[in-house]
């Protein structure tokens, strides 16, 4: 396999395909001391200085993990030259070149996947099962709320692609695009939304740091907030139902149930896990697609289904206007 950049994603993602012991892993960085070094941690023999070249020599399947703005022109080079590739998220920053991309893959007969990593989470699958088994009855609501203190997870925000929105910066495409894939998984794409952002607190940048959004998902009302500058780190999302409501609160690692009135909450998942557990049984999950075992834990089409709602919610802040995603699915 090859990991195309090995910033901090790129270096987790070559991380935890390697604990597998299922692939053999070289990197493309451009930048030759970046380069040197994680080569040099992780022992890697195979290293390039540009796709091109990389592209010249055979692997199996690429992981593109540059800026967002990169992915889909680096995806269809990958797929082309008869790869198939796995796309850290958000899928893109607009639609261009997407539709080539989904022609490209038809021609070359090719595999892709999109790394939104809740979708690796046991305790949201476990909350998914439940869901779909109409035991609760049909969902109603669903409330996500998100929060952490960005300069303490990641320090260097004010120098690396998180600064513009043009290579994938903000809370929108940053963060908030976890909770509205996993929320998206559990009860069905967005429809509609209207959203309001801002950068409220962060030093250094002038991106949203701050975002609400309320959506309309099928039958399902849903409300999401995230900010970047709160001290306690916390992501739940909460789904009513008919007859009872589930909760998977991520920092937990578990999913909770309740179906009476002042009822207890009773615990549908519980693991402990490890730092690199979610993208180690990711990286494991994408090999298994590949071998044909299963379907992508999040696939192409879902991943152009959130990038849709990224831009609908940025489109929905500019113009202060609910927006339906669907018109940039058609372009």
């Amino acid at each position: 396999m090859l990991v195309v950049g090995v910033g901090s994603i790129g270096e987790r993602h070559l991380r935890c395909f390697q604990s597998t012991d299922r692939v053999d892993i070289s990197i493309c960085e451009l930048n030759a001391d970046l380069r040197q070094k994680i080569a040099d941690r992780y022992s890697i023999k195979t290293q390039y200085a540009d796709l091109e070249t990389a592209l010249a020599d055979p692997h199996d399947f690429a992981v593109i993990a540059t800026p967002a703005h990169l992915h889909i022109q680096m995806a269809r080079q990958v797929v082309e030259a008869g790869l198939d590739v796995f796309i850290e998220k958000p899928l893109s920053t607009d639609v261009s070149g997407v539709a080539e991309l989904q022609k490209s893959l038809e021609a070359k007969q090719r595999k892709a996947g999109v790394a939104y990593v809740y979708r690796a989470h046991p305790a949201l699958a476990a909350m998914k099962v439940d869901l779909d088994s109409g035991h609760y009855g049909k969902p109603v609501e669903m409330v996500v709320v998100s929060g952490q203190n960005f300069p303490t997870y990641r320090p260097a925000y004010r120098d690396i692609y998180y600064k513009s929105r043009e290579t994938g910066g903000g809370a929108v495409q940053d963060a908030l695009t976890h909770s509205m894939n996993a929320g998206e998984y559990l009860v069905g794409p967005v429809k509609a939304l209207v959203a309001d952002c801002a950068h409220q607190v962060l030093e250094g940048v002038d991106v949203e740091d701050t975002v609400h959004v309320i959506t309309r998902q099928g039958n399902v009302m849903g409300s999401f907030s995230l900010n970047q500058h709160q001290p306690a780190n916390e992501s739940s999302i909460t789904v009513i139902c008919e007859r009872g409501m589930l909760r998977f609160e991520y920092q937990k690692s578990w999913y909770r149930r309740v179906s009476e009135p002042e009822g207890e909450w009773e615990v549908g998942y519980r693991e402990k896990l490890e730092r690199d557990t979610l993208f180690e049984r990711q990286a494991s999950a994408f090999l298994d697609y590949l071998d044909g075992f299963c379907p992508p834990l999040c696939s192409l089409e879902e991943g152009m289904q959130t990038l849709a709602v990224n831009l609908s919610i940025l489109e929905s802040v500019e113009r202060r206007a609910w927006i339906e995603p669907a018109h940039y699915l058609s372009h």
